[in-house]
């Protein structure tokens, strides 16, 4: 088992980005009834897409 050590929350930059209505709307879909904001769901799928775009050398 791993020591547990209190997380640190990462700097930011707040940036104002236009999504799709429909994209909007599947995220809220998916997050819906989950521990999930907009924000964390969008964040995530970005670095999961950076770290395969990472992986494919492309």
């Amino acid at each position: 088992m791993r020591e547990f050590k209190i997380p640190s929350i990462p700097p930011t930059t707040n940036k104002t980005i236009r999504f799709p209505n429909d994209v909007i709307e599947g995220v809220e879909k998916v997050i819906q009834g989950k521990n999930c904001t907009f924000t964390a769901f969008v964040v995530e799928t970005v670095k999961v897409a950076l770290e395969n775009l990472n992986e494919s050398g492309d």
